[in-house]
């Protein structure tokens, strides 16, 4: 574990102004997020606020909103989020501690679907000959080596079943030597991890769940065993 708890240093807020007004967002204010386990993955539908999160605790890390590694120049042109400058962590003891009050002494790397391959060319891990996926799982390979902080949106975008599960194994190797992993994951592949904490975003904020209980294992369950009980829904006659 690298860190415990995040929290928002902040005195007040307008609960009507975003981000404040994002459910998971008040939460995180009112009572801080603790992290229970090395793998915790942030699970909800699109717009519950899960890559808001996970781009604000990259940020707070001092880890590019655009993505890349700790110790990599910043690229992207814009500044920090209102939530990332506020974001303060707790760390775990030893190496946590040492990473969450030095600066120099942390480690990590913020891989999100939509800039990664340009945030992986930069580090020399993305060459033009290789698909997206195969991109991604370079960064895995070669990157994701240390203990540290890494932090991942919705990193199966790119990734087809069989590389879905070559991810959980670098997940899992990464962990027991000492890393942490957040996610931010649509997948019920990666959040069967054995030992992961699962959060569930959405309107009610942030809760944990069991992996059955999620609402997208439940789905997919239903749809695979038959599908035309949701496709004749949507499909037009």
């Amino acid at each position: 574990m690298i860190v415990e708890r995040a929290y928002v240093h902040l005195s007040s807020y307008d609960e009507s102004a975003w981000p404040w007004s994002v459910p998971c967002v008040r939460q995180l204010v009112d009572e801080g997020l603790s992290f229970t386990a090395p793998v915790t993955f942030l699970v909800g539908e699109n717009g519950s606020g899960k890559s808001t999160l996970v781009e604000a605790l990259a940020e707070g890390f001092g880890l590019d909103s655009y993505g890349g590694s700790h110790d990599w120049r910043y690229s992207s042109p814009r500044s920090k989020s209102t939530l990332g400058e506020r974001m303060r962590f707790d760390g775990a003891s030893g190496r946590g501690r040492r990473m969450a009050t030095s600066w120099s002494a942390r480690k990590g790397f913020f891989l999100r679907a939509e800039t990664a391959l340009d945030a992986l060319d930069r580090e020399g891990f993305s060459p033009g000959s290789v698909s997206h996926g195969e991109g991604f799982l370079a960064a895995f390979r070669g990157k994701f080596l240390h203990a540290g902080l890494y932090i991942l949106d919705e990193p199966e975008a790119a990734l087809s079943f069989s590389s879905c599960l070559e991810l959980i194994g670098h997940i899992d190797r990464l962990a027991k030597e000492g890393g942490q992993v957040i996610c931010a994951t649509h997948s019920p592949l990666l959040t069967a991890l054995p030992g992961a904490d699962i959060l569930e975003v959405g309107e009610h904020g942030i809760r944990r769940v069991a992996w059955r209980e999620l609402g997208v294992v439940d789905h997919w369950r239903r749809y695979l065993a038959d599908p035309h009980a949701y496709l004749r829904h949507i499909l037009e006659p």
